[in-house]
């Protein structure tokens, strides 16, 4: 198989349209291949390096040592790089907005990835946490989190989640409707208590991203429209207009959210805007204060070579920039800022450690391509198929959203030359894909392993049992030692809830 790919990859370097095995059928953001072996510092852990032989580890732990005692598929997460991002962001928005609003509170976004112990690194650095569902919070709660640092999202909260919501004392439960703000408020009613609440609002802000996770614009289920629409008021006024009106609610302020994985600024810049201006008419009609204002979440990650994460004092920095203008042209006090970093606080510390399984090359043609010398028949060039132990059940996000991922050989370094791969799992799906294109060594055979970086976010959360595949151990590394964090499930497991026996 290894020669095949050699050979095709000769074959094809004669026509000049590549020089790496299947290089023209590369998408156009994929580099050119220069050291295989390189770990691009921006999509890994800050621990992570190869050893001496060549080894990728994360703290001194080798990826060897790693697969010898958990296996593979593997999350492995460096919990000294996951506490350094928690601390950057803290540190930098408090000291962006320190003569704005007296510094940031920072809600680490759970849904990114949530278990007892990440809850408790993120209690431990200062953070607060964003919840979005009775699962979340029974999580927090286990992790001895105070309920005045823990937030519930959601646009269809159930009444056993609101009360548990009002039973750990919640410092906010984001409300996203209408509907869900009258529930919200018989039920703290019922109870004779108010409930702190902050409404979520879609300002119309289109951020550059998959259509699924941009979430600020009018057709999709979260939030509560600013525009009115040929109404009297808009929905959002409307929701102003109940809850200050309403006993069972206390509202502290606004929230929005304009989307995941955004580079761009002017997206939050325009949001913190309009968001601030319908806050200060708010405030003027209805001759209340609104003590806060949630700027959401969203900022990218590096998945790729060619990403450009902005780092958190360069963002925070921004943000500031635009609440502190905005406030002095509306003439109002700033409201307390609050923000929702996930991806961008734990998606590089984590990498997943899969082995290569079965390997094989195809050709396939070239769009737009044609052999002059050939009577303009065809070109061709080969792709290789890497297959791994995992795949669409431990990341669903390349199938879902046509995420791309990058990989490297792990196990030990290669001269061998560069050739365009796809690496797939090990699951009956087609779209079954794990990192859609990557320049890996041609000499890739079974048993080497692979890591994937910037599998921390959305991974292991979205992670299912389809075709009854357990879901994998999540690890976390300090100190020079790895210990499971999230055990790995079993085939009992999968079969305990089957009530067929």
């Amino acid at each position: 198989m290894i020669a095949l790919a050699k050979e095709t990859a000769q074959d094809t370097a004669q026509t000049g349209i590549n020089t790496a095995a299947g290089a023209a059928l590369a998408p156009e953001w994929l580099p050119a291949p220069g050291d295989l072996n390189e770990l691009t510092p921006l999509m890994w852990a800050q621990d992570v390096s190869r050893n001496d032989d060549g080894v990728v580890g994360v703290d001194g732990v080798s990826v060897a040592e790693l697969k010898a005692q958990f296996g593979t598929p593997l999350f492995v997460v460096s919990e000294a790089d996951f506490r350094a991002r928690a601390r950057a962001f803290k540190d930098a928005f408090d000291a962006a907005f320190a003569d704005i609003c007296g510094g940031v509170d920072v809600y680490y976004a759970g849904k990114s990835f949530l278990c007892t112990e990440i809850a408790r690194w993120v209690d431990s650095e200062g953070l607060r946490l964003d919840t979005c569902s009775g699962g979340e919070l029974a999580v927090a709660a286990r992790a001895g989190l105070a309920g005045e640092n823990l937030g519930l999202h959601g646009n269809n909260k159930s009444a056993a989640e609101i009360n548990r919501a009002l039973d750990m004392k919640l410092g906010r439960i984001v409300v996203d409707s209408l509907d869900e703000l009258e529930r919200v408020a018989a039920i703290a009613v019922s109870r004779g208590e108010r409930a702190k609440v902050m409404l979520r609002l879609t300002p119309g802000v289109h951020a550059h991203t998959h259509e699924f996770i941009a979430t600020a614009h009018e057709d999709q289920k979260f939030g509560l429209s600013m525009l009115a629409d040929g109404a009297s008021v808009s929905p959002a006024e409307a929701a102003v207009a109940a809850a200050t009106a309403s006993e069972g609610i206390e509202l502290l302020g606004l929230h929005c959210h304009i989307g995941s994985q955004i580079f761009e600024p002017e997206g939050f810049a325009l949001a913190a805007e309009r968001l601030l201006t319908f806050l200060a008419q708010m405030q003027h009609s209805y001759a209340i204060t609104l003590p806060e204002l949630d700027l959401g979440g969203g900022y990218g990650i590096a998945y790729t070579a060619v990403d450009t994460p902005r780092p958190p004092a360069e963002i925070a920095a921004a943000m500031a920039a635009v609440v502190r203008s905005t406030c002095a042209e509306l003439g109002i006090t700033a409201p307390r800022i609050s923000i929702e970093p996930g991806r961008a606080i734990v998606g590089s510390t984590t990498f997943t450690l899969y082995e290569t399984g079965t390997l094989k090359t195809v050709n396939v043609e070239v769009d737009g391509a044609a052999d002059a010398s050939d009577g303009g028949s065809p070109v061709t060039a080969p792709r290789r198929y890497v297959s791994v132990d995992g795949g669409m059940s431990d990341n669903a996000r390349p199938v879902l959203y046509d995420a791309d991922y990058s990989a490297v050989l792990a196990s030990r370094t290669s001269a061998a030359a560069p050739a365009l791969s796809r690496v797939v799992g090990k699951h009956c799906e087609s779209g079954d894909i794990v990192v859609r294109d990557v320049y890996l060594p041609n000499d890739v055979a079974a048993g080497d392993l692979l890591a994937v970086p910037g599998t921390g976010a959305y991974c292991w959360a979205l992670a299912s049992n389809y075709n009854y595949v357990p879901r994998p151990p999540v690890v976390a590394v300090r100190n020079g030692a790895a210990r499971l964090i999230v055990r790995g499930e079993t085939e009992d497991d999968l079969l305990a809830r089957d009530l067929g026996a």
